[in-house]
């Protein structure tokens, strides 16, 4: 701690940290999971703040079309991992505390072994399946998950607390029991994003997380935040009016973990010599592919071929072949990497 050089002397300022708050942050731990847009200025924020541990997990690597909101890069970095390079820059930011950089896809056999010994999970993620998997961990180990999401200029931002203490909340599955079908959600890739919507959200993500290693739940809102900022409207949701019978809730409720069971995950499986692979979203899942056409529309073309839906995209680093199927599955071409497939899946379908 590097309390004499006045480092932290004005965040040391604010009652709510103090020197004792400020020892609590340089022994915290976070796991944030993604580095996009959101993950980037959560993690610059909180390295800033000089929390002890930053574990970093993000599955892609740097491309042209980041640069315009992902803080922590720069143009020397494209083509290099996410977590690598965001991992160099937090050093430079600030040498005292611990980057830990996972360049790994976040799956159902490694989730809870991420998780294992943070104080608190930061959504920067850009896909459902993921922030459900996420939900499961924080229920099932007793760790408050940050969740955030921009779409345009549209931002989301909540805090779910698990347990039974007097500040706990419901969880994430509570407010929204099922991912929502494959292509009905618009993505960044498919509706872009506004730089400063982003900042706002991390900027709430970070400040809760910040409130948690600070042992202040007491300060934590329980409410969803949505606002809208080419809309110019804002409005705070309480989580507790969201929801009725918590005990109905299949994970906070009956203890069922359905996405770190794997049972609901989406599976990615290479195909044999066709560098190719084949996207499986979870049993039941349906795809609306005539939306899905016209937002695929603006990075290729996409023509409905009968039962399916074909396009060519521009994936940012290069273009890929989609072949997608009523039922969610997709088979995409253009890379042999399951990992890879499912980001250009979850980026461009929505799952």
């Amino acid at each position: 701690m590097d309390h004499a050089t006045g480092r932290y002397h004005r965040q040391m300022l604010l009652p709510e940290v103090g020197e004792l708050g400020q020892d609590r942050l340089a022994r915290g731990r976070v796991l944030i999971v993604g580095c996009g847009a959101l993950g980037c200025a959560q993690a610059d924020m909180l390295a800033r703040a000089g929390v002890g541990h930053i574990r970093i997990v993000d599955r892609d690597v740097v491309e042209p079309t980041n640069l315009q909101r992902q803080t922590l890069y720069a143009e020397a970095d494209l083509g290099k991992a996410k977590a690598l390079a965001a991992a160099e820059r937090l050093r430079a930011v600030n040498s005292g505390i611990t980057i830990e950089p996972i360049a790994a896809d976040v799956t159902s056999e490694n989730a809870r072994e991420l998780a294992r010994d943070a104080g608190v999970i930061v959504d920067g993620t850009d896909n459902f399946e993921t922030r459900f998997l996420l939900n499961d961990v924080s229920v099932m180990l007793g760790v408050p998950y940050v969740y955030g999401g921009v779409i345009a200029s549209r931002g989301m931002a909540a805090t779910f607390v698990p347990g039974g203490g007097p500040h706990a909340t419901p969880c994430l599955r509570c407010v929204l029991p099922e991912p929502p079908p494959a292509g009905s959600v618009p993505t960044c890739d498919t509706a872009g994003v506004l730089g400063p919507a982003v900042m706002i959200v991390a900027a709430q993500q970070a400040t809760d997380a910040l409130k948690v290693l600070l042992g202040r739940h007491d300060l934590l809102s329980g409410t969803l935040l949505e606002f809208d900022l080419f809309g110019n409207t804002r409005r705070r949701l309480r989580l507790a009016d969201l929801v009725g019978d918590r005990s109905a809730c299949r994970c906070c409720g009956q203890g069922r973990f359905d996405f770190l069971d794997g049972g609901l995950a989406a599976a990615a499986q290479a195909l044999c010599g066709r560098n190719a692979v084949q996207v499986t979203p979870p049993p039941g899942a349906r795809v609306e592919l005539g939306a899905l056409r016209e937002r695929l529309s603006a990075h290729g073309p996409c023509a409905l071929v009968g039962p399916l839906l074909k396009a060519d995209v521009d994936g940012g680093a290069k273009r890929y072949g989609l072949t997608i199927f009523p039922d969610g599955r997709a088979i995409i071409s253009g890379t042999d990497d399951p990992a890879e497939a499912r980001s250009v899946y979850a980026r461009l379908i929505g799952v």
